[in-house]
């Protein structure tokens, strides 16, 4: 047997190197044609997985008919959401290369890379002509990394600050996932308060004691019915947990209270009462959506804390609960009193919650994502202490913040300043071995031509269709795309592309998408 196995490790040896000799000597028509060959491979099954992915809430600004279709597509999307309850994924070769390495390992004999990186003269023929693109508007400001140096291989205006829509929400989310790590799940809680009678008391008090809804601030937080071990929180499980104890407790009626003081200042974002995010509050149930959409823009309620604990109390009543009157808002705790809780249900872990966030451009749970961070930082859950918290987080990454300003989670603000080069370094840091804390900003990525705020471009571009994943930025005026692509020799590269002033929307988009393919279609040397 260990001849055996010494001679099997030799014949593979030998079978890697040959391959290896064969690669090395292709032009770069073969070598393309062999990627392309290995992507059509895999594009089947990834249209299978795919299939259950979501069509997302898209940025906020632009209302097109690509758009339209992905809100009639079902799902939630993110890489950890494909299946849902009781369905299985199928396995498939991974889109990209491993994150952080070369796509093509190095020869068993040389340390050195197999697959050079670009050069800057090469990325200039490939890029600069695309830059002239008249739809584009100024700055016009590109990063093009390698993800495995975290080298800059090629700039244009890359530190000029500019407005970044919603590719800040790689920022948020890097920042969440390292001020709390992946594992950090958003508790939801019903508590008996430290100041008033307690739940269950006997006799004359029997009626008068009361339970406090306090929410944690997760806004995936479901009124639906949920099955399997990967749902968002559930309100009805709440409910039942909710009422078990006070039965078990001989509680028979209470009047429900609401708590929404983890958050303080305003509740509405800047821009207003918006159908493409619902006030910010730490309690709300499907994130304050008025239909029965998972996504896309909808009618929002004005007071999402209020309707959850409406519907919390209809809940309890039919388990056979007396709720007195209607929920008020109070706190759950005074004068240094303590609550007791009495159920709690938590959401997903943050990784799902960033990687939802992304592929849906989820301005909900971004700006949650975002107070979140300030909560473990100290800082007020508002969107000053939010940006705040945000900021700092990055410095302590070691981040480019000179010039930045962040003022909130999810790009719809346009005091928002950062620079393509930022954003690049976000998504190496992301890649970065050393920080596996942080990759689910990475597999959050909407897949060009499959998944997310992506699925419908790159019908054109059919080179970057299932290479390209990146993080898309919307807003009247702005258009911005960052993220991830293995360019033709196999190389892992990460770019951040970004315009303000524009005129023409679409030819924006596609001036962007062109961009990101003619990097996969380069070995730019």
């Amino acid at each position: 047997m260990p001849e055996a196995r010494s001679w099997q490790v030799r014949w593979w040896q030998s079978q890697w190197q040959s391959a290896t000799g064969r690669w090395r000597s292709a032009t770069v028509e073969q070598r393309l044609t062999w990627r392309l060959s290995a992507i059509s491979a895999v594009v089947g099954l990834v249209v299978a997985v795919a299939s259950v992915f979501a069509a997302g809430p898209w940025d906020s600004g632009q209302r097109t008919a690509e758009r339209a279709r992905a809100a009639g597509s079902p799902g939630t999307g993110g890489e950890r959401h494909g299946a849902g309850p009781g369905r299985s994924v199928p396995s498939a070769s991974p889109v990209l290369a491993p994150l952080g390495t070369a796509a093509v390992a190095p020869s068993p004999d040389s340390g050195d890379d197999a697959v050079p990186q670009p050069t800057r003269a090469g990325l200039a023929d490939a890029l600069e002509p695309l830059l002239d693109d008249g739809a584009l508007g100024k700055p016009r400001s590109v990063s093009v990394v390698d993800s495995a140096t975290g080298q800059q291989l090629y700039g244009a205006q890359a530190d000029t600050q500019a407005v970044p829509a919603s590719i800040i929400k790689l920022a948020t989310g890097i920042a969440a996932l390292s001020a709390l790590g992946p594992d950090h799940r958003i508790e939801t809680t019903v508590v008996v308060p430290g100041d008033g009678a307690k739940a269950g008391a006997e006799g004359k008090d029997k009626d008068k004691g009361r339970i406090v809804l306090v929410g944690g601030g997760d806004p995936t937080l479901t009124a639906r019915a949920t099955k399997g071990a990967g749902a968002p929180a559930s309100l009805r499980k709440l409910a039942d947990k909710t009422a078990s104890a006070l039965k078990k407790s001989g509680t028979e009626s209470v009047r429900l209270g609401y708590d929404t003081s983890l958050y303080s200042g305003p509740v509405l974002h800047p821009i207003g009462p918006n159908e493409n995010i619902s006030p910010v509050t730490p309690l709300m149930v499907d994130e304050g959506r008025l239909d029965d959409s998972d996504h896309g823009p909808a009618a929002r309620s004005h007071d999402p804390a209020a309707d959850a604990a409406e519907e919390f109390a209809t809940m309890l009543r039919d388990r056979g609960i007396d709720v007195k009157g209607e929920p008020q808002s109070v706190k759950a705790a005074k004068d240094g009193k303590k609550a007791r809780p009495l159920a709690t249900v938590r959401s997903q872990p943050l990784s799902s919650l960033v990687e939802r966030a992304l592929t849906n451009s989820d301005n909900d749970i971004a700006e949650a994502l975002a107070r979140q961070t300030a909560i473990a930082a100290g800082e007020p859950a508002s969107f000053d202490g939010a940006g705040r918290a945000v900021m700092d987080r990055l410095n302590k990454l070691r981040l480019p913040l000179s010039g930045a300003r962040i003022v909130d989670g999810s790009g719809l603000d346009r005091a928002d300043h950062v620079s393509a080069a930022l954003l690049a370094q976000v998504l190496v840091r992301a890649a970065d071995p050393d920080h596996p804390e942080l990759r689910s900003v990475l597999t959050g990525l909407p897949v060009a031509g499959f998944t997310g705020t992506l699925r419908g471009r790159y019908a054109q571009e059919a080179v970057g269709r299932g290479v390209v994943r990146a993080k898309t930025g919307t807003l009247t005026g702005v258009n911005t795309l960052a993220g991830t692509v293995v360019d033709a020799d196999g190389r892992l590269l990460v770019f951040a592309f970004m315009t303000n002033g524009t005129t023409d929307p679409q030819g924006a988009q596609r001036a962007l998408d062109r961009m990101a393919s003619a990097l996969a279609n380069c070995g730019c040397r």
